[in-house]
This record gives structure tokens, C-alpha cells and sequence, in this order.
């Protein structure tokens, strides 16, 4: 019987350690928005850096790297080549990974809008190229073609096919470059039939899913009641994400979360992720949305 127990214990341990491992390797990431104006001092670097580190950020997402300088959709400039170099080394020495944003509400859309998109992750790829120590890591998506009003309702995922197709696209650039790609997603695509979600998740390597308006500071909930939610809506999301589809070649999941809805709670609320999904095989994580709201508290 002691034997049985001893390893009973062991057993446990290991699965434990490994649960442990898996948390270790965990994505906790960071929008940075507008990122040339809030990047722009020079000091503004080190302070994002700082944050960081003082939040447990090891991935960082910034916007605005590329404008156009010409009408051809394939030709564009870095507009803040520079600044994009010392940021990805300063963040890169503090083993913090970095990815270029791109962001649209009709890059779905075959055509001109895809292409001006494709256009700016050759831009992307290039700088690579040009910059072999100081490169993205990885190519960030946010399109949003459920924003336009013809995709507006519950159930209405007429554009997914052409957004997978974007989708795609981008990774067939990306891959061969040594990027991976992540795009940002509503809990809305993951409630469609099991042929659309298994379209989307074996689209990209990456989804991150924007659990939004979960709680509100002003709802009256305790914070055990805000966790005890988020807990039920991430299970949720997760358990329907994958349902009827195994676990053959299909996109992980991070789970963003923003300051509006949990205001100085927020950081609880990513260590309820963590223990929550920590040791589910889909989950990659959490994301922070986003910098730009810690700045403007400050002021």
C-alpha cells in the first residue's frame, strides 16, 4: 500500500512540474497603440521596458511600423525605422518578444484592402531582411471586418471564409520568413458551425480572443464574484472553440483582457487566466489591452 502511495505522490508531482513548465512557456502580451507618438521621448523606451517587467510582459505588439509613400498598395516605407531598431533590441535583451500590429476593418476583402495588408507584411518581412538582429518575431493581425455594418448580428460570419483566406495569405509571407502570425478574434467566430471554426483554427499558429465586457468596475460584483466570472466565460470559450475538432494542427488561443472592464483589478484577473487554463493544451495565454490605458492614468 505505501508503494501504491509513494507513487501516487510521484505521479502527482509530475503532473504538477509539468503543468508548472506549461505556465512558464505562457504568452503574456501587450498592445502598444499609436506607438510612434507614445514612443517618440527618449525615455519612453526604457518606461515601456520597465512595464514590462513590473507586469510579467513578455510579448509586445507595436502598431504603426509601416506608411504608405506611394499609390502602389505593395510599396510601402518605414516611416520610424530607427525607433523600431532600438526598441526591438531593448526589448529583445529582456528576452521580450516583439510583433508587428497590423490593423484594418477590410482587409478581408479580396482585392485591393487584402492586398495593401499583404503589402505591409512584405514591408515587415523586408525589415528583417535589412535588420537581422533586431527583427519582429512575429506578424500581429487585427482585422476586423465583424466592425463593418453588413456583419453586424449574432451568427453573421458570411466574411469568414475571406477573412481565412487573409488569414492565410499572411502566414504563407510570414512562415517562410520566420514569423509566426497571431490574430485577434471576438468571441464571436467562435460560435459558428464546427466546418467554419475548424477553418479558422487551422488558419494561423495563433488566435488571441477578446473576452471584453465580462465585468465593469461600476457592476457591484466582489472581486471574487469577477473571477469566479471570468473563470466560467474562458472555460466557456474554450471548451466551444474546439469542440467536435481534436487536437490535430490547430491554433492555440490567448485570452486578452482590458482595463476598462476590471480598472486596477486587472492583474488578478490574468493570474485567474493562469490558473483557470494554465494547464489546458489550447490555451496559449493572456494579452493586456492595452499600454495606452496605463499612460493615460497617469497623466
Amino acid at each position: 500500500m505505501k508503494f501504491y502511495v509513494r507513487v501516487g505522490i510521484l505521479l502527482a508531482a509530475l503532473q504538477l512540474c509539468s503543468v508548472a513548465a506549461t505556465a512558464g512557456d505562457l504568452a503574456h502580451g501587450l498592445w502598444v497603440w499609436k506607438s510612434q507618438d507614445v514612443l517618440a521621448a527618449p525615455a519612453a523606451p526604457r518606461a515601456l521596458l520597465k512595464f514590462c517587467e513590473s507586469e510579467g510582459i513578455n510579448e509586445v505588439y507595436v502598431s504603426e511600423v509601416y506608411v504608405s509613400v506611394a499609390t502602389d498598395p505593395h510599396t510601402f516605407a518605414i516611416s520610424n525605422e530607427q525607433q523600431i531598431v532600438r526598441l526591438i533590441a531593448l526589448l529583445h535583451r529582456s528576452n521580450i518578444r516583439v510583433e508587428a500590429l497590423l490593423s484594418s476593418v477590410d482587409a478581408d476583402e479580396p482585392g485591393k484592402h487584402r492586398d495593401k495588408l499583404l503589402g505591409r507584411v512584405r514591408g515587415v518581412v523586408e525589415f528583417n531582411r535589412q535588420h537581422p538582429k533586431e527583427r519582429f518575431d512575429a506578424v500581429h493581425l487585427d482585422v476586423e471586418p465583424h466592425q463593418r455594418p453588413e456583419n453586424k448580428g449574432p451568427g453573421n460570419l458570411r466574411f469568414l471564409p475571406d477573412l481565412v483566406k487573409t488569414y492565410r495569405a499572411v502566414a504563407a509571407l510570414a512562415g517562410p520568413a520566420g514569423m509566426a502570425v497571431d490574430a485577434d478574434i471576438p468571441n464571436k467566430y467562435l460560435k459558428g458551425e464546427i466546418g467554419e471554426r475548424r477553418m479558422l483554427l487551422s488558419s494561423v499558429p495563433r488566435l488571441t480572443l477578446m473576452l471584453y465586457e465580462i465585468s465593469s468596475p461600476l457592476d457591484g460584483d466582489s472581486v471574487a464574484q469577477k473571477a469566479e466570472k471570468l473563470q466560467k466565460a474562458s472555460l466557456k470559450s474554450i471548451e466551444m472553440a474546439y469542440q467536435g475538432l481534436g487536437n490535430h494542427d490547430l491554433a492555440k488561443i490567448s485570452v486578452a483582457l482590458r482595463t476598462p472592464d476590471y480598472g486596477s483589478l486587472l492583474d488578478g484577473m490574468f493570474k485567474t487566466l493562469d490558473q483557470t487554463l494554465g494547464g489546458n493544451p489550447h490555451y496559449a495565454g493572456w494579452a493586456r489591452h492595452s499600454y495606452n490605458d496605463t499612460l493615460f492614468e497617469t497623466r
